[in-house]
């Protein structure tokens, strides 16, 4: 692009001149301006031939791609499986993968009868899916297969449109597995992961804690002894345990109970003991064995237990039930949210912790795909463990080697072990689940909101409490609103800020942040701390408008002026500018004008600047008027201050020169002999008049420092 160099000053030969006056002038400071580079457009297809630009610089990028990196581009799995050192990194992978397995097996079926499904179906989500991601997916250490979170949603969803028991509800829930990994693989290649980046840190945690508490109380009948309603909201949860409290049976609640306390106690010294940390990965497991040894030697018949398990791998079917795919798709929608938000967080911190890159979208795809081919083996939707994937990387995970062994470990259960499952207590697979969520429920984390932001407390509290009262599509519906709205105030009502000098420096900063920075008469210095769109503009200017009458207590010097002749815009954070507000500089240009005030613009993004440039408003202000630095607008500004409070003085009439066809104030200025004044002296104050000397400081017009 062909670039003018304009000097940065109205006066600019008289700057240069200036700069050449004879030795018995050089103590007074001269003022240097740095040039501003001008974008000159030269034609309308200057954007078609960026996009050209870009569109080549992508091809080339294709074009230097070697074989090996459109491999592993495809297949991320050959990133790890290119630098595997067998003999350092097997053995860890292999115990790893065998810790994470065994810790799979009971949790799966304890998730598939929280999704309403049979557990065999739990075991079936944990076969093609491993495998799959192990090619796949660009994570090392992620844990896929069954989660609470996202069975409690299938659940919730599922039962309003079929019975549990029928067998419409499984191909609903092998569908929705298709659906889900349709959408994540689309938003993977599209690359469009950013989008839940609007979903804010406290909605998740809000909304987790309520789905935390909601799935505890939807597995307590297995403790009780009595069916309780299937809801998704703690209310007819509430009412229906009361209601039932006269069926309440002891045997099931203590073996519950103590099933429980052993988990939780197996989970700490695993966590809190690093010599002891095979307990927390093994406890499911143990939990589960004792229950089975006690239900095979006494049997009990006030414990139920899980009942037959087909034996062998899930067969190849399409996914049936497409007729009611429409009623899925908001499902689908916010379980894929809930991969994003968990699995590919999880994923990249694990990613970071490990020393290697991790691509968002390559991830969700990976995601994707291995939904896809599950659901043609009978999986039901499935993402990354947060609490399997901790287990994996802390038992020394290096490779998709150790989910490859977890599959294997999968495979031989599937083909050789279901017989074994069919004595085990369903309380006992409810203590797994609920000890699994129960770390899900984040108090520390509002106590943290609190202190820090209690708006991010509110959307919090707001969250959860409409999960756990009105369900949990409309909890997230309502958190996911209220945090764009929360954004949208922000974006509407950006922070603007009245800037003052530091003294000793050509720093200059918000007097609010810095009460001794000092602020300058006629010249209000605004800086604009987002980018300026039609939905901030209206705010802009009403803002920009106060700060012209309001007055201020900070320090204010030089020349002694009743009224404001400039407003300098710092607008190095105003990263975009649209069409609207490019309309409504010019309205506050004309509006300025009548009033003999004169808009200088500092510090501009390159983008902006030619946006400003196309639209014609560069030429409306004038290119003198654009500067590098705000202290560069300042001194020019001062210098036309000075000329008018000597006008004012001489009781003659003095407006501002804004028009070509007049010369330069700041040119009558030097062209005034025995009278100028170095701006160091401009700048400090000391060219004020006798007479505003003597003036009360309260009298004097202000600048405000409200913001």
């Amino acid at each position: 692009m062909r670039m003018e160099i304009t000097y940065a000053s109205p006066s600019s030969p008289n700057l240069t001149a200036l700069a050449a006056m004879p030795s018995s002038a050089t103590t007074k400071r001269t003022v240097r301006i740095i040039p501003v580079q001008h974008p000159t457009v030269t034609n309308s297809s200057s954007s078609s031939s960026s996009s050209s630009f870009v569109f080549s610089v992508w091809l080339s990028k294709l074009r230097k791609k070697t074989w090996m990196e459109w491999i592993e581009l495809f297949f991320p799995c050959f990133r790890w499986i290119r630098v595997y050192n067998w003999r350092e990194y097997f053995q860890v992978d292999f115990m790893a993968g065998i810790t994470v397995g065994v810790m799979l097996v009971p949790q799966s079926m304890s998730y598939a009868k929280l999704a309403g499904l049979q557990p065999i179906y739990g075991l079936y989500s944990c076969f093609v899916p491993i495998f799959v991601y192990a090619i796949f997916g660009s994570s090392r250490q992620l844990a896929v297969g069954p989660v609470a979170l996202v069975s409690l949603l299938v659940s919730n969803v599922l039962s309003g449109i079929a019975d549990p028991s029928s067998e419409l509800y499984t191909e609903l829930a092998i569908l929705l597995a298709l659906m889900v990994g349709i959408l994540e693989s689309i938003m993977g290649l599209l690359r469009l992961g950013w989008l839940i980046r609007f979903i804010s840190h406290s909605v998740i945690s809000g909304f987790t804690t309520a789905s935390a508490i909601v799935i505890g109380l939807s597995q307590v009948k297995y403790f009780l002894g009595y069916s309780i309603d299937k809801s998704s909201k703690i209310i007819p949860l509430v009412e229906s345990i009361i209601a039932g409290a006269d069926k309440f049976s002891w045997p099931p609640f203590v073996m519950g109970s103590i099933t429980l306390a052993i988990l939780l106690v197996m989970k700490h010294l695993g966590k809190s003991r690093k010599h002891l940390r095979f307990l927390r990965a093994s406890g499911p497991l143990t939990a589960v064995t004792l229950g089975t040894v006690f239900v095979y030697i006494f049997h009990p018949s006030s414990i139920s237990v899980v009942g037959n398990i087909p034996q062998g791998l899930p067969k190849f079917s399409v996914p049936r039930a497409f007729e009611y795919a429409e009623s899925l798709i908001p499902t689908a929608f916010l379980i894929t949210g809930v991969a994003i938000l968990e699995s590919v967080g999880i994923a990249k911190a694990l990613a970071a912790k490990n020393g290697y890159e991790l691509d968002s979208n390559q991830e969700l795809f990976g995601l994707g795909v291995s939904n896809i081919l599950g659901s043609f083996f009978s999986a039901y939707p499935t993402t990354g463990s947060f609490s399997r994937s901790a287990v994996n990387h802390e038992s020394g995970a290096k490779s998709g080697v150790s989910a490859i062994v977890s599959g294997i470990l999968m495979t031989c259960a599937l083909m050789f072990l279901t017989p074994l499952f069919e004595s085990i207590p369903q309380c006992t697979l409810a203590a797994i689940v609920i000890s699994a969520v129960i770390g899900l429920v984040d108090y520390d984390e509002a106590i943290f909101l609190w202190r820090v932001d209690k708006k991010d407390f509110l959307l919090w509290t707001i969250t959860s409490t409409t999960t756990l009262f009105l369900g949990i599509e409309i909890g997230v519906i309502i958190g996911v609103g209220v945090s764009l709205a929360f954004v949208i105030h922000e974006s509407a009502n950006p922070h603007i800020a009245i800037l003052g000098r530091l003294p000793g420096t050509t720093v200059y900063r918000n007097v609010k942040q810095y009460p001794e920075a000092y602020t300058y008469n006629g010249i209000v210095i605004v800086r604009i701390d987002a980018p300026i769109y039609f939905a901030n503009t209206s705010y802009i200017k009403d803002r920009l408008r106060e700060y012209e009458v309001t007055a201020d207590t900070s320090t204010r010097h030089g020349p002694d002026v009743e009224r404001i002749y400039f407003v300098i815009l710092e607008m190095a954070p105003v990263t975009y500018i649209d069409s609207s507000a490019v309309q409504a500089l010019k309205d506050l240009y004309q509006e300025y004008k009548l009033r003999d005030i004169q808009i200088a613009i500092s510090n501009l993004n390159p983008d902006v600047l030619l946006t400003l440039s196309k639209s014609g408003l560069m030429e409306l202000i004038g290119k003198e008027w654009y500067f590098v630095r705000v202290h560069d607008a300042v001194q020019v500004c001062l210098q036309h201050v000075r000329s008018f409070e000597r006008g004012s003085n001489n009781s003659s009439q003095t407006s501002l020169a804004l028009s070509d066809d007049k010369p330069s104030s700041y040119g009558q200025l030097l062209k005034q002999t025995g009278e100028n004044l170095p701006i160091s002296d401009l700048e400090s104050g000391k060219g004020r008049s006798p007479l505003s000397m003597d003036r009360d400081s309260h009298l004097e017009p202000l600048l405000s420092k409200e913001h």
